[in-house]
């Protein structure tokens, strides 16, 4: 059954005779985050389910916890992207949320405290921020996770503002339908571990945690983007919720080839190597001069970028053309170690990162971000330097 309060979508459904009420809400919303406690101040529910994953719940709980990054370790698992994607995301909610002076998530952190004064449970029923979104990166081919990292970093870049009576309309249900029935035909497979995976997640969820508990009553407090899909999904209570958790978690193992591609470079480079100085001294020693150029130059300017300290690009200069020969190690990897060792991110950096990355200029300005950036465009100008050396190695022989 479909309503609403005070103009916030509503959908009330009956689950096995124990009722759960699915409030849609706008994310940077003061109405939403209002209307989240005036239900719950109204109603008398057993139990609160908020669109959070334990990661962004500690987030949330945890405001400090970013300054307990460890920096280094992040790039050296490779989480670097990762953690960069996350920052460009939170930004354009921040700058929505500075534009009209809420915090991100204030509905869901007015749900909490509201569940903890009520001393009822708060259930955690959204996926894992990091296997969604190694999920869209598994989904899409390679140049379209670029357009969507670039799309990414653009919504940081734009400086557009929005009316608050925009984000409230976008509530309206028909009209959130009709705007994701255009998004899946353009972008299904951005649109099915975005939005529908996470529908059918989180509905598992409600029905795992109404099967194993006594709840009888719940507030699902989730984005009005869900509220439809988490009903449909709820209606359909054929499959274990255990076994789709289990699906829907799941992570398609890595093929093996793009792997291989770094080595089989390497492996080339060197025959060109061979082969350059087999035919003359003079030669060889000229591709590994161009190699040490080109892959050592680009990597230095993708630093350089970055505004990385001058030390910094020197490295890059120096650690790319070594480091592109063996794949193990990157240069970002370098560049990023000496970058920390010479300006080593405060605890304010760390605490400010969140505010900072909400406009373009503070990813230069804050450490922790420029440091990111550094192993970002080094890599990256690596990357580039490495195939296009190599072509020119292989002109050089023809």
């Amino acid at each position: 059954m479909s309503s609403s309060v005070a103009d916030e979508p509503l959908l009330e459904i009956e689950l096995g005779g124990r009722k759960i009420t699915i409030l849609g809400t706008a994310h940077v919303s003061r109405a939403s985050a209002d209307k989240v406690r005036q239900l719950l101040a109204e109603r008398d529910f057993d139990a609160v389910a908020v669109e959070l994953c334990p990661s962004r719940y500690h987030a949330i709980m945890d405001p400090d916890a970013l300054a307990k990054m460890d920096l280094f370790e992040v790039m050296r698992k490779g989480q670097a992207p990762m953690v960069m994607a996350s920052l460009a995301l939170g930004a354009y909610q921040q700058r929505l949320a500075e534009q009209f002076g809420i915090e991100p998530g204030a509905e869901m952190r007015a749900a909490i405290h509201s569940a903890r004064q009520a001393h009822q449970p708060v259930w955690l029923i959204d996926r894992e921020i990091g296997i969604t979104l190694k999920r869209i990166y598994g989904a899409i081919p390679w140049w379209r996770r670029l357009n969507l990292f670039a799309g990414l970093m653009a919504s940081v870049v734009s400086r557009e503002q929005v009316k608050e009576e925009d984000i409230e309309r976008l509530k309206e249900g028909d009209m959130l339908e009709t705007t994701f029935a255009e998004f899946a035909a353009e972008e299904k497979d951005l649109y099915r571990p975005l939005i529908d995976e996470r529908d059918r997640y989180m509905a598992a969820r409600l029905r795992q945690e109404m099967e194993s508990g006594s709840a009888s009553d719940v507030l699902a407090v989730v984005g009005a983007g869900h509220l439809q899909g988490i009903g449909r999904y709820l209606a359909d209570t054929g499959k274990d919720p255990g076994v789709e958790l289990s699906e829907l978690d799941h992570l398609p193992p890595k093929s093996r080839w793009p792997r291989l591609i770094p080595w089989l470079i390497v492996a080339l480079v060197f025959i060109g190597f061979g082969i350059g100085f087999q035919r003359s001294p003079e030669l060889g020693w000229t591709l590994v001069m161009e190699w040490v150029l080109i892959n050592g130059g680009l990597s230095a300017l993708g630093a350089l970028i970055a505004a990385g300290h001058p030390l910094t690009v020197l490295g890059a200069f120096v650690a790319a053309p070594i480091t592109s020969l063996n794949p193990t190690i990157g240069a970002g990897m370098v560049t990023a170690a000496i970058e920390i060792y010479l300006r080593k991110p405060s605890v304010g950096d760390f605490g400010r990162l969140r505010h900072d990355t909400a406009q373009i200029k503070g990813w230069w300005k804050n450490r922790v971000a420029r440091t990111l950036l550094v192993f970002l465009f080094s890599t990256l100008g690596s990357a580039v330097g490495t195939y296009l050396a190599g072509f020119r190695i292989f002109d050089h022989l023809n």
